[in-house]
């Protein structure tokens, strides 16, 4: 069988722990074959955010022609915008692609620096609306308005739980006419937890490219998270990345 096809649309992290890098090894370990369209390039490592160069929409609009003409799309996963302009030119061309699209809205790194400016989290309202399902983390989902604005949006949304206090970690799926599902394991006590919110997106993508239900994708995202986690390597000063090599493909379903 040929592998599901996952296009990321997202930032480049050149210490490889978030972004283009964390999507391309999280896809590739689960068995896709991995495709980008890079939003903008960022001097980056375990302790922040050096310096970003966003890319020109007419470039992010150029790469993911490039794919979806030529090699297809099975699923998206949509990170790091870094403009609303380059964040109209994405809903533009998704609009007119019927696969599942998976939406991390990328607003602050693991580092705390800044990722979206207040005109860039405003165009994310039109991806939100066209995505199967949209990723907040604790900041993000207070800056969308919280979980009673997103319910009001009619939205599918997945409330991460990684950024909250407490021994555990539970994650909230909503899904508009249906009980929302909750997950809940122990936390795993680690500062190496950069590029998680990009792992979990897009092995999420990854799974329903495959045909999996979006329970089941999330559910076995989770797990690849957390073994993810487990296997990180221990690099760098600050807020290392996840062991991704580390991870078989099967690990999503046993983790």
């Amino acid at each position: 069988m040929k592998p599901p096809r996952v296009l990321s649309i997202a930032g480049s992290d050149s210490g490889g722990g978030a972004g283009i890098q964390a999507d391309i090894k999280t896809i590739t370990m689960l068995g896709g074959y991995a495709m980008t369209a890079v939003t903008a390039l960022t001097a980056q490592d375990t302790t922040g955010v050096h310096l970003v160069e966003a890319a020109s929409p007419a470039m992010v609009a150029a790469q993911i022609d490039a794919c979806m003409g030529d090699l297809g799309v099975d699923a998206v996963k949509i990170g790091m915008l870094g403009s609303p302009e380059i964040a109209a030119v994405v809903a533009n061309r998704l609009e007119r692609l019927a696969v599942p699209v998976v939406f991390d809205p990328v607003m602050i790194a693991t580092s705390g620096a800044a990722l979206a400016d207040a005109a860039t989290i405003a165009a994310f309202e039109r991806l939100m609306r066209l995505a199967t399902l949209t990723t907040p983390n604790v900041p993000e989902l207070a800056a969308l308005g919280g979980e009673a604005a997103l319910r009001v949006r009619g939205i599918a949304w997945l409330a991460k739980g990684g950024d909250a206090e407490g021994p555990e970690v539970t994650d909230q799926l909503a899904v508009p006419g249906a009980d929302d599902l909750i997950w809940t394991a122990p936390r795993i006590a680690t500062r190496h937890t950069h590029g998680t919110g990009c792992t979990l997106s897009s092995a999420i993508a990854t799974h329903l490219a495959r045909g999996l239900s979006l329970a089941d994708a999330v559910a076995g995202a989770r797990q690849f998270v957390r073994a993810a986690l487990l296997a990180a390597p221990g690099f760098g000063a600050g807020h290392g990345p996840l062991g991704h090599y580390a991870v078989g493909r099967g690990a999503d379903q046993s983790a």
